[in-house]
């Protein structure tokens, strides 16, 4: 089979055949891979994403929205009426890349360097739930589980070993959690007692509280990787 050359748009590229290293010519910028978590599950405003990704600048945000257009990751549509906003989401070849952020974030997790203690979006936190669910603590249970942030639901289910979580209607849940992504961390990988959040008046509890105390007993931070000492 003959390779046929492509010549891409002039911009910082590694020039490297390397699968990887393209894979970091489309999502390499700073940023831009937040961007993609941050539309991982389900189409978002410009304003959201700005709001969601601490610290980051309305030009940057634009800047990578164009090149992960142009890339071919996301696109933009216009929602129909009465929203008619625009509004981001990922191709279905953009959505592919699921799996890296459930092994770089099981990785990276594993750095003495990391900090969970720092801000976390929601999404960022749905996605965490599937990095680091252990099937083998969880084993047979079926559990469906809600959470509110602000004005945004999302849905979390395990079944036959494994965890769906995603964006939509809790109605058929059996416990919902109102509070904010970082208490949700706290008490799921910190395993801070939920008591102590709701007497903090961060977090509220409507349903069967013992689900969402089952749930926490299925997650856990990988161990952390010993640094050897330079010769």
């Amino acid at each position: 089979m003959k390779l046929e050359k492509v010549t891409a748009k002039p911009g910082r590229r590694y020039h490297d055949a390397c699968g990887a290293a393209h894979g970091l010519d489309l999502i390499g910028e700073r940023w831009a891979l937040l961007v993609v978590r941050e539309l991982m599950l389900g189409p978002r405003r410009f304003g959201d994403l700005k709001k969601d990704l601490h610290g980051i600048s309305a030009n940057v945000l634009t800047q990578r929205l164009e090149g992960l257009e142009a890339s071919g990751v996301l696109r933009r549509r216009k929602l129909p009426p009465p929203a008619s906003v625009q509004v981001y989401e990922l191709t279905d070849w953009g959505l592919e890349i699921e799996p890296v952020f459930i092994v770089l974030g099981r990785w990276a997790a594993r750095s003495p360097q990391h900090d969970p203690t720092l801000p976390i979006s929601a999404v960022s936190i749905m996605l965490s739930f599937k990095t680091m669910f252990d099937p083998a603590l969880a084993g047979d249970a079926a559990l469906v589980l809600g959470f509110v942030f602000e004005d945004e639901t999302f849905r979390v289910e395990i079944r036959d070993g494994g965890l769906d979580a995603r964006r939509g209607p809790i109605d058929d849940t059996a416990v919902v959690l109102t509070t904010r992504p970082e208490l949700v961390a706290a008490a799921v990988y910190g395993k801070v007692p939920t008591a102590a959040l709701e007497a903090e008046g961060g977090l509220r509890i409507v349903g069967d509280r013992a689900v969402f105390e089952q749930f926490t007993g299925y997650f856990h931070l990988p161990e952390k990787v010993g640094l050897e000492a330079s010769p």
